[in-house]
Parts: structure tokens; sequence; C-alpha cells
């Protein structure tokens, strides 16, 4: 802790300087910011990709401190260039208002899911794995990616403990569970939940978007049942070894976590449905209902973590090890990419624009193909809630409008947001938490690149097919 010390005396200067933030209040980074601000972000990325591969033992034990280092990589060039009261409320604002709702949620529905065990003794054949992906697939709309990820992995992963083939199951249920499934309802992912805040209906995405979403998921369970049964047959058709367990009837262990995933999803549901008062940290406008939301994330983790049998836990191979692994990475992810998306949200005025100006023709026209690809592409490496909101506005922002008028583009920008999450590890949440829980459960993972080989060779064939059905 003696290392820690120097911190202190930093806190205590920032909680005695409230005016240090006052004159940075609503400050935003000029629209003309050059693409080089972006460097820190491209390589805490790149580091992701090739520290697990290049240098393991190190990556290891301090992939903590390089995610921080490439935050502070960002920030300090940005506390000399425009101030440090700018950049300390530019992560403040990062932190409060993206990072902590982000992480808070997830530690709530990691916290819950994992004191729910599925008893009995599924066996990893074919057929069940498929029966569990578009399980999951169904319910990630209603429960949330994140929810049906954490409830299905472990579940998914004990069926196949025998199994010799492993990875491409770990691979599809990113792809369809935790990604693709959440396309038909704002609880289902992010992005649309801020689309709903925006004024689009609540069902407006289940019967726009389902056609797309009934076809992505139908191809790639075929495509999945296929692949493991090609697999299956290869290993010899293995049965699951007798365990402890086989004498157990399927059911559920831990049951009172179903109450509080139903109390996640009302609790996310219901900080868009009242206003409360707003107020200021250090610039950062907070507003009631969301600070509410967030601590009630804390409180159901809370009782959760008291309430499920330990033993329960236990027998479910639950750990802390994946959440701390995500927190610490995404850490330095929210604060890299701060100038990636405040050049994003330039739009024509910004470095990309010429990126962002490819979304419409010499007539001004909205061109659906583009808003799909570009809406997707930078989801999978940035966050897909703001991403989607870039578009929302280059598509024009009034939400009567774009579920009507526009409703092929708003189709668009909705499908790009979720479906391609799944293109990388960091495209969406779940996707590093369902990584982390499959390594620590012996299944040896793609790297960053290796994964996107999967996601580039199986996904990008189907979003080119729903593109040449739905956008051209």
């Amino acid at each position: 802790m003696q290392r820690f010390k120097f911190i202190l005396p930093v806190l205590a200067a920032l909680l005695l300087m409230p005016g240090v933030c006052l004159a940075a209040e609503h400050f935003h980074l000029p629209k003309d910011l050059s693409i080089f601000w972006v460097i820190p972000f491209v390589c805490m990325l790149l580091s992701i990709a090739i520290g697990p591969l290049a240098c393991p033992h190190f990556w290891e034990h301090h992939f903590g401190k390089v995610a921080g280092f490439w935050g502070l990589a960002f920030l300090i060039p940005c506390a000399f260039a425009f101030g440090f009261g700018n950049a300390l409320f530019l992560a403040l604002d990062s932190i409060l208002l993206e990072y902590l709702p982000f992480i808070l949620l997830l530690v709530a529905l990691f916290t819950v899911a994992g004191g729910i065990r599925l008893k009995g003794s599924l066996v990893g054949t074919p057929v069940v794995n498929t029966g569990i992906l578009a399980l999951g697939t169904v319910i990630a709309s209603w429960m949330g990616t994140t929810g049906a990820a954490m409830l299905l992995i472990r579940p998914l992963l004990r069926a196949n403990a025998h199994r010799k083939y492993r990875v491409h199951q770990v691979v599809f249920f990113i792809f369809l569970v935790a990604n693709i499934g959440g396309s038909l309802s704002p609880l289902g992912d992010p992005p649309l939940f801020l689309g709903f805040l925006k004024g689009v209906s609540f069902f407006w995405t289940t019967t726009h978007v389902f056609v797309l979403t009934m076809i992505a998921s139908a191809i790639l369970l075929a495509l999945y049942f296929v692949l493991d049964t090609m697999l299956f047959a290869r290993e010899g058709k293995p049965a699951a070894p007798a365990s402890a367990n086989s004498d157990e009837k399927l059911g559920f262990e831990g049951n009172i976590n179903f109450i509080f995933l139903l109390c996640i999803v009302i609790n996310t549901l219901m900080s868009g449905q009242w206003e409360g008062a707003k107020f200021h940290i250090y610039g950062v406008e907070m507003e009631l209902q969301n600070v509410v939301r967030d601590l009630l994330y804390i409180v159901i983790a809370f009782l959760s973590w008291k309430m499920t049998d330990m033993g329960a836990r236990t027998r479910n191979g639950f750990t802390w090890g994946p959440i701390l692994e995500v927190a610490k990475l995404f850490i330095g992810i929210f604060l890299s990419m701060i100038p990636a998306i405040a050049i994003l949200r330039a739009g024509s005025d910004g470095a990309l624009a010429s990126l962002v100006n490819m979304t419409r023709d010499a007539a001004g026209n909205n061109i659906d193909s583009m808003f799909f690809w570009l809406t997707g592409a930078l989801s999978s490496f940035l966050d897909n809630a703001p991403t989607y909101l870039v578009f929302f506005n280059t598509a024009g922002g009034n939400a009567t409008e774009l579920m009507t008028t526009y409703a092929s583009t708003l189709t668009a920008i909705s499908a790009g947001a979720v479906f391609m999450g799944a293109n990388t590890y960091i495209g969406n949440a779940p996707n590093f938490m369902v990584k982390a829980i499959s390594e620590e459960q012996g299944v040896k993972m793609p790297s960053f690149f290796g994964y996107m080989a999967w996601s580039v060779g199986i996904l990008c064939p189907v979003f080119l097919l729903l593109t040449f059905l739905f956008f051209v």
C-alpha cells in the first residue's frame, strides 16, 4: 500500500479545489482535432492484440498498468495542450457518465448470473449445444446480451468439458448470444437503449430488425450445427464421463437470482422513464435518475452475493477474475478513445469527415448500406453506444422521422451497432467476459486477431448477404 500513498494528496487537492474544473464545464475537444490524437487508442488495441502473444507472462501480471498507461498517454498531452482543468473534465466525464454505468451494470449482471447454476447433467452433443445457443439468442433481447451470456456460458462449458474441440462453441456463443440476439429491444444492447431514450418506440426494433435477426441467427445456428456435428464425429462422439451430478434432476440452483435479474432489467428501463434533479461534479453534469440506477446496481449485486449459497457459486465455477480483467482493460479503452469519439462527433467538420460523408450520395440522400457498415465497423472497435448516437444524429437525429420516413436508415444503424459488436473481443461488453470465463475453465481461446479471423470469415459474408437483401 505504500506505493499508493501519493494518490491521497492528489485526491485531497482535487476535493479542496472545486474551482479547478469550473472553467472546463461543458468543454469539448476542438472539431479540427488531429487524427494523431487517436494514437494512444490504437496502441491500446494493439496491446490487447499483441501483448498476450508477445509477452504473456508480463501481460498476465501487468495488463491493468498497460491499460492505465495508454489512458494517461492521451490525458497528459491533453493537459498540456488544452489545460489541466479541461483534461480532468474529459477524464471525469468519461468515467462518471460512461465507464462507471458500464462497469456497474456488468458487475451486477456478472454477480447475479454467476449465482445461478444449471443443475443436472447436460451432455454437449451438437443438438444440445445448438439448443443452448438458440435459447441464449432468444432471451438476449429481453435480459440483455450480458445477462444471457453470463447465465448460459458456464452451463455450455460444463456440458462440453469432455469435448476436445471447444473453441468454436465459444466463438459462436459470442456471435449469437453476446451480440446478434440482443437486437430486438432496448433491453438487449446499450445502443438500442440510447435510441429508446432519444424517442425510438420500445418495440420498433422488434418489428423492423426481426427479419434480419432471424436470417442471421438461422444461418449461424445452422452453420454451427454442421461444424459441431463434424467435430463431434471427428472426436469419436465422446460420451460425458460419469460425474457426481449425474443423478441430479435438471433444474436451477440459486433461483433468487432470477428475481435479481428482473430487478436489473426493471432498474435499467425505469432510469429512462423519469427525470430527476441535475447537479455537477467538477463540471460534469450528473442526472439523479442515473446516479440512483447505478447505486441500485451495487445494491442488487450486494444482495445477490449475500443471499446466494456460496456452495452454489463454487459449484458454478464463479470467480471474480473475469470481471476484474474487464474493469482494468476497459478503463484504458474508455479514456484513450475519448479523442476518437470526439472526432466522429465532429462529423463533416472533423478529421474523419470523408468517412462520415460516405453516408450520403451527391443528392444528399442516405446510403443505408454505408450506415450499416460504418456504424458496424466503428462499433467493432469503439463503444457501440456512442457510435450509434453519432450516426443516429448524422441521419438527422429526429426519432419520429427516422422511425417512419427513414426507417430503413435507422434499421441499418441499429443492426450495424448490435450485429457487428461481434467482430472483435472489445466490440461489446460481454465478449471479453465470455472469453475470460472460457479461458479460466480451460478453453484456449484465439488471440485478438485470431478471433477476428473467425468473425471476418463467418460473419462478414452473412452481413454482406443482409446488405444486398435489405440495404441496397
